[in-house]
């Protein structure tokens, strides 16, 4: 089989067993995950509720790993300093969401955080071109976001290649991540097409494998 170059993969916590959080966070971490991508859902932006800062609290004190929160929330500027308190390193906003995204990456960045910016399936790319200079990370999503387990959607890879090439033209090279339903089957796809970090929630907490083993099929799919 045919190496493609590494990415990353960051387990998403929302199906893993909360009643074993930081047992659950050091196992994918002992599998050889890079980073972990926390799923913060408000009940309005999406309709499903998730948790808050002091979640993110309890995964900061699980790891040392990196930490991203991914804010499927409708104003997300409005959580920034709580999240950036309990140990986040990156905070994720939706383009959809309301407020003015230079006002989110710049209040990101005051914070000490990095910025990243998702956009759903339904949002061109171009859309977040005035800022990709300034960002640091792009997630595209791949599933309508606000549950787990969904099928993915691979015509919106082509997003992740328009994304390379945009970003090679500025002379930039940051993080583009995919997020919804990548699995064993499908992650070389995703990162043939440009992506560098892989968020994985039920391909990696599931009830018929380990975090290890179902990190070590991905690494393996991966070819590394």
């Amino acid at each position: 089989m045919t190496s493609v170059r590494r990415a990353l993969i960051a387990p998403s916590i929302l199906t893993a067993d909360f009643g074993r959080l930081a047992e659950q966070v050091r196992a994918a971490e002992e599998g050889g995950c890079d980073l972990f991508h926390l799923d913060v859902m408000d009940g309005h932006f999406v309709p499903q509720l998730s948790f808050g800062p002091s979640v993110v609290g309890a995964v900061r004190a699980a790891t040392t790993l990196p930490l991203e929160v991914h804010m499927m929330v409708e104003r997300p500027h409005e959580h920034f300093e709580s999240f950036a308190r309990e140990g986040a390193q990156r905070l994720v906003f939706h383009y959809e969401a309301a407020g003015d995204p230079a006002e989110h990456l710049e209040l990101a960045h005051r914070l000490g955080c990095e910025a990243g910016i998702a956009i759903n399936p339904e949002t061109p790319v171009e859309a977040i071109v005035p800022w990709l200079a300034a960002l640091d990370e792009v997630v595209v999503m791949l599933i309508k976001p606000g549950r787990g387990g969904q099928e993915m959607m691979p015509q919106h890879l082509e997003k992740v290649r328009d994304l390379r090439a945009r970003v090679g033209g500025l002379g930039r090279e940051f993080p583009i991540e995919v997020d919804g339903g990548v699995k064993s089957h499908n992650a070389t796809t995703c990162v043939e097409a440009g992506a560098t970090i892989l968020v994985a929630g039920s391909a990696v907490y599931n009830e018929r494998e380990t975090p290890q083993q179902a990190l070590a099929a991905l690494r393996s799919a991966l070819g590394d």
